[in-house]
């Protein structure tokens, strides 16, 4: 059964990735593949420093909650093929068919063709689809923790499942030396986005913990401290790291971080369990696009940003407000076009033949 807070924190979250990757295309810490700052400090950044340490946790989580909704009504093996259509098909075969394209456009904003004249056109086309993963990297992820799920059920049978119903809010908060213990570990070199510890850990707390209706109807109660925690811990992070060097901030290695992503984690769940069970059209509409929309918006995000940068001297709240206008607009009209063509709404939505 569908959860319509879940529906809700997820395309609220796909949102505020969108948002994110707008102010990182102009962000004043990382330079490579992205236009860069307009000045030498930009205040805007600071949302970037509020919603990057949870933003994806989150998601894991509530990933792995909706696994186990799943799993409640379908056995391991359509589970997998379900994932591995979804999330494994347009991040591997979509990537050759159509997301090279986003791969052209962050060669050409990180400039990587100046020193490519001499390469191969077949070896340039390989370079361009690794470099076209962009956002895919989150599905890449999901696959491979969902597949290490079917692992362990076959293991633990519900065993440790029914022991964590119990989990009551100290239990909860008890995760954080976990959080940040697995933050240090499993983590790619040079991508840091594959942060295998952490989201691992996340979206078996989602199945295991989160997906109980109980846990969550005792962490609804305490969403006004929970939330107040988070705003806290938000701007002792913000203060903590601003100007500092991107490198100490971007893995989440400090205890600060880690607490911060937890609490806000836990806050986002239960603000969302006590207010976000609502449906309207708009809700509904960002339900059925939140997919789409995260798939597809940094193509048009990325293409938006390189012309206007090489074309035009807008100020930066107009490069703002287009870039963002042509992420999300880009992003439905690609997902409404592409997902009406049936090979392609396969390899690079990963919709199977239902309408």
């Amino acid at each position: 059964m569908r959860k319509t807070y879940i529906d809700n924190i997820r395309w609220m979250t796909v949102v505020l990735v969108v948002i994110y990757h707008v102010f990182y295309m102009f962000n004043g810490e990382v330079t490579g593949g992205v236009i860069g700052p307009f000045t030498s400090v930009q205040y805007q950044d600071i949302f970037q420093y509020i919603v990057y340490p949870w933003f994806m946790l989150l998601l894991f989580v509530i990933s792995g909650m909706s696994a186990r909704f799943y799993l409640n009504g379908h056995s391991d093996k359509e589970y997998m093929k379900s994932r591995t259509r979804k999330l494994l098909v347009p991040s591997t075969i979509g990537l050759f068919v159509f997301w090279w394209i986003l791969g052209y456009y962050n060669m050409m904003i990180s400039g990587a063709f100046e020193n490519m004249s001499a390469v191969p056109k077949p070896l340039l086309y390989v370079i361009m689809v690794a470099s076209g993963i962009g956002a895919l990297w989150y599905i890449q992820l999901l696959w491979v923790v969902s597949l290490f799920l079917l692992f362990i059920r076959k293991i633990e049978k519900d065993r440790i499942y029914g022991l964590c119903e119990k989990a009551n809010l100290p239990v909860l908060l008890c995760m954080t030396p976990v959080i940040w213990g697995t933050a240090q570990i499993l983590n790619t070199p040079v991508i840091v986005v594959y942060r295998f510890g952490i989201y691992g850990v996340g979206f078996l707390l989602g199945y295991f913990i989160f997906s109980h209706d109980t846990v969550m109807e005792r962490l609804e109660k305490w969403w006004l401290p929970l939330t107040l925690a988070a705003l806290g811990l938000s701007i002792g992070f913000v203060f903590t790291f601003w100007g500092a060097p991107y490198a100490e901030h971007q893995v989440l290695d400090t205890l600060l971080c880690n607490v911060y992503a937890w609490i806000a984690t836990l806050a986002v769940l239960s603000v969302m369990k006590k207010w976000g069970d609502f449906e309207n059209a708009f809700s509904r509409f960002m339900c059925r696009k939140a997919w789409g929309l995260y798939l597809f918006h940094y193509l048009p995000l990325a293409a938006c940003a390189w012309y206007l940068h090489l074309y035009t001297e807008l100020p930066p709240v107009c490069m703002y407000l287009s870039v963002g206008a042509a992420a999300f607009a880009g992003a439905l009209i690609l997902y409404e076009i592409i997902c009406r063509i049936p090979i392609l709404r396969w390899c690079v939505c990963g919709i199977g033949g239902e309408k």
